[in-house]
């Protein structure tokens, strides 16, 4: 006798990837930042610390939304803190969109292959989820922004996961135009990439753009996120987000660390000049790498399986993710460490292919 819902019963759960706790491994499978994050983010935690952590935490992170918006205003003309969400990572927002947007029997569109959270998202809320097969060089046909009955909700990801690869602002303003409901473009690893839609949030009441602190600020650790849409969509999402779903020290570090902008630009470069070298080594070894945008590769192999490949790797303590997309070629997805690590990874796989 199970006592729980039925599409909680049937439901796999997401998986993410591994997270070891022993042994001592190279960890390039969960896109992590291989740098420490910007020193401004350990002052601004030990100042929280020093102030107790008896009261509970601003629960709109006021301090952090203020500090966005100055950041944004160059793109986003007329921002200001309500355009802003908070949220426990980039996940805790996409949480809270589906819950905001989506009701039981109705309608998430997604592309395929993607982020395979959000098929879980739409299934924990009792909706349905409709996957949209990206072509084969990776853009979206019209088919993505067709009406549906029920549809409530399209999700993004650009820079798309497993591929790296990315959609341009203006095809994506076309395909938020032309859907019946609001666009959520996922930008977690967005600072990797040429360019960014921050600039059609103003342009367009549909388009809901989400951030991670996780990626670029090297804060997986840390667990905050955020959202940028027009204030009437943020109202509503504040009704559905959970009381205090940011804490004092994650909204003190996350601060701190949009603080530190000369920070990011010098990590973003080291970031893309080893991406450059992992891909072009990858390549060289006869997979079909992708040209990424964000701080990861996709490496399919048109002629080896790439499973034992992985197996290979881990057994000699480097991990990346094998990722198997029924319908699409499976492949590996190799984030970008240092260069150090980027070189033991292709050294092994040099004896292996």
């Amino acid at each position: 006798m199970s006592f729980v819902r039925p599409n909680i019963d049937a439901l796999a759960g997401y998986a993410p990837g591994e997270q070891p706790q022993g042994g001592k491994f190279i960890k390039l499978n969960t896109n992590e930042n291989p740098y420490p994050a910007s020193p401004a983010v350990t002052t601004a935690i030990e100042a929280a610390l020093r102030n107790g952590l008896q009261r509970y935490p601003d629960p709109m992170a006021t301090a952090f939304r203020l500090r966005a918006a100055q950041l944004f205003a160059p793109d986003v003309p007329g921002i200001t803190p309500d355009w802003i969400l908070c949220g426990n990572g980039s996940d805790d927002l996409l949480t809270i969109l589906t819950r905001t947007f989506i009701g039981e029997g109705e309608l998430l569109r997604l592309p395929y292959p993607s982020y395979i959270l959000y098929r879980t998202l739409a299934e924990i809320q009792g909706a349905r989820a409709e996957e949209v097969r990206f072509n084969a060089d990776w853009s979206l046909s019209d088919d993505f922004s067709a009406t549906a009955a029920g549809l409530k909700l399209a999700f993004l990801p650009n820079p798309n996961s497993p591929s790296g690869t990315y959609i341009a602002p203006e095809r994506v303003l076309e395909i938020a135009e032309r859907l019946p409901c609001p666009l959520v473009v996922d930008e977690a690893y967005v600072d990797f990439a040429a360019t960014n839609c921050l600039n059609l949030v103003g342009r367009s009441e549909k388009i809901i753009i989400t951030r991670t602190l996780s990626k670029s600020y090297a804060l997986a650790g840390l667990r905050f996120g955020f959202a940028i849409a027009q204030p009437q969509l943020i109202r509503e999402m504040i009704k559905v987000k959970d009381s205090y779903n940011v804490d004092a020290l994650s909204i003190a570090g996350a601060t701190g660390a949009i603080d530190d902008q000369a920070w990011l630009r010098e990590n973003r470069r080291k970031v893309l000049a080893t991406r450059d070298k992992l891909t072009a080594g990858m390549t060289a070894l006869g997979f079909n790498a992708v040209p990424s945008q964000a701080n990861f590769v996709w490496c399919p192999h048109p002629k080896l399986p790439v499973k034992p490949l992985y197996e290979q790797l881990k057994a000699s303590g480097v991990l990346v993710r094998y990722m198997n997309y029924p319908g699409w070629s499976d492949g590996l997805r190799i984030s970008v460490g240092t260069e150090d690590q980027n070189e033991a990874c292709l050294g092994l796989l040099r004896g292996m292919v």
